[in-house]
């Protein structure tokens, strides 16, 4: 049977769409490029990962290097603060009992300075029988026993006693006129007194002191460790 192609366009429009096919990659057929592709893809993926692995690999030993380091750093200044702070302790106890040895230095002088104030302050014609402390403590309060040949010369010792910087509150407890002997049996009417007074501390400026230490307290040294 004999065709007629009425329509000659048409067959070579089909020819030509037949003739575009996929081109071969490297002698591949066409339909085998995207296989290629994909395992190209997977392999560059690998390798991506692998990289990535291996970074992440070095980062984390880096990191557990810096730690331990940072521990063995942390242990050094931990021991380092214990020490510092068993010195620090120490050297608070040393000056707590250096400040209660200094406050024992200081009151030790109380009664010479007492005796010596008084002593200064006696005038003519008095002279004292005893004197005896009656209360302690902060406030150090005595009692001076004495005898003045005149009124005017008891007067005149409680107030030197008073101008004293290192007493003060002198008071007259007792006074009266008795009869003492006197050499060759002669008889003199004279007073008989008891005053109290209390002690107090001078101005800084009538005290030229010492410190036992001088400077601050330094701690021992780490070979008393």
């Amino acid at each position: 049977m004999i065709e007629v192609n009425l329509k000659p366009g048409d067959a070579k429009k089909r020819r030509r769409r037949r003739s575009f096919s996929v081109p071969s990659v490297a002698g591949l057929p066409g339909g085998d490029r995207w296989v290629v592709g994909a395992g190209v893809l997977v392999a560059v993926a690998i390798l991506g990962i692998g990289w990535l692995f291996m970074s992440v690999a070095g980062q984390a030993e880096e990191l557990e290097v810096a730690i331990e380091a940072q521990e063995a750093d942390s242990a050094r200044l931990a021991e380092v603060i214990q020490r510092a702070e068993r010195l620090q302790a120490r050297g608070d106890s040393i000056a707590r009992r250096v400040d209660v040895i200094q406050q024992i230095d200081g009151s030790r002088y109380v009664w010479p300075h007492i005796m010596d104030e008084v002593a200064q302050a006696l005038p003519d014609f008095t002279w004292l029988t005893r004197i005896q402390q009656v209360s302690g403590g902060d406030r150090v309060a005595f009692r001076v026993d004495g005898r003045a040949g005149t009124y005017f010369a008891l007067t005149s010792f409680m107030e030197a006693v008073e101008a004293s910087p290192f007493i003060r509150g002198t008071r007259l407890i007792a006074s009266d006129q008795v009869s003492v002997t006197l050499g060759g049996g002669a008889q003199r009417m004279v007073y008989d007194f008891t005053l109290e007074a209390e002690y107090q501390e001078p101005p800084p400026e009538w005290v030229d002191t010492e410190p036992l230490f001088t400077g601050s307290v330094q701690p021992p040294s780490q070979e008393d460790d």
